[in-house]
């Protein structure tokens, strides 16, 4: 997809400076590849904390450290 859009000067070159990307399309891929993983991390932190376990898991038993229940 083509697009023109009007970019901060200084921002590119800190960019660039940072990313080691050679082009202003490969910076702006590696940008939005960025923000893509980033937001997916965000929204799995949303998740913690909202189920899980329940109250009689304990993984020792699982990896035999301990005999399980009788």
């Amino acid at each position: 997809m083509r697009t023109t859009i009007v970019m901060d000067d200084d921002l590119l070159a800190r960019a660039f400076a940072l990313s080691g990307a050679r082009t202003k399309r490969e910076l702006v891929e590696l940008a939005l590849r960025e923000f893509v993983e980033r937001r997916k991390k965000r929204d799995l932190m949303d998740l913690y904390g909202t189920g899980g376990l329940r109250e009689d898991y304990d993984f020792e038993i699982l990896r035999g450290r301990k005999p399980g229940p009788a």
